[in-house]
């Protein structure tokens, strides 16, 4: 076929490769938080590894734009949403749909996950709600953070 759209060469089909080895990354876990995130440039999908040690948790949020798919790779832990609680375990593969409130707490050997959801969109400005929602993805890109343990009462301690 002829060159269309003023494009100066062939374009090079995308290809099919490994990205990590997830057991490798959640074996040994360097910290809590995000251990690998899907970056690659023109990807529709949004994926990343996280690790939670034991007795941390990820506070009460809700997603209000995407469906999340969380799938428990390493440890144990439960799942609190406005159905009540949930055990998770290793293979367990958990959906979280858009606007549904979540709480996630690792358990005695900690949890690693990989979630997978649409790409992110762009920044929006929405009206103020009573209680303000904070995206999984936020709450993830915390973890890199100091978090507080399972019972702890308060707001989430950072470093400074």
């Amino acid at each position: 076929m002829g060159d269309q759209g003023g494009s100066t060469g062939p374009e090079e089909e995308p290809l099919a490769r490994m990205l990590c080895d997830v057991t490798a990354l959640t074996e040994a876990p360097a910290s809590a938080g995000v251990l690998w995130k899907l970056s690659e440039p023109g990807r529709q999908l949004d994926a990343n590894v996280v690790h939670l040690p034991p007795g941390r948790r990820v506070d009460p949020h809700v997603e209000p734009d995407l469906d999340v798919l969380l799938l428990v790779v390493a440890g144990d832990g439960t799942v609190t949403g406005s159905g009540g609680e949930e055990n998770l375990t290793t293979g367990g593969l958990l959906w979280l749909p858009r606007g549904s409130r979540r709480a996630l707490a690792a358990g005695e050997q900690g949890l690693s996950y990989v979630t997978v959801h649409r790409r992110r969109p762009g920044m929006t400005i929405r009206a103020a709600r009573p209680e303000p929602a904070r995206s999984a993805l936020r709450v993830q890109e915390d973890l890199a953070d100091p978090v507080r343990p399972v019972g702890e009462q308060g707001v989430r301690r950072r470093a400074l």
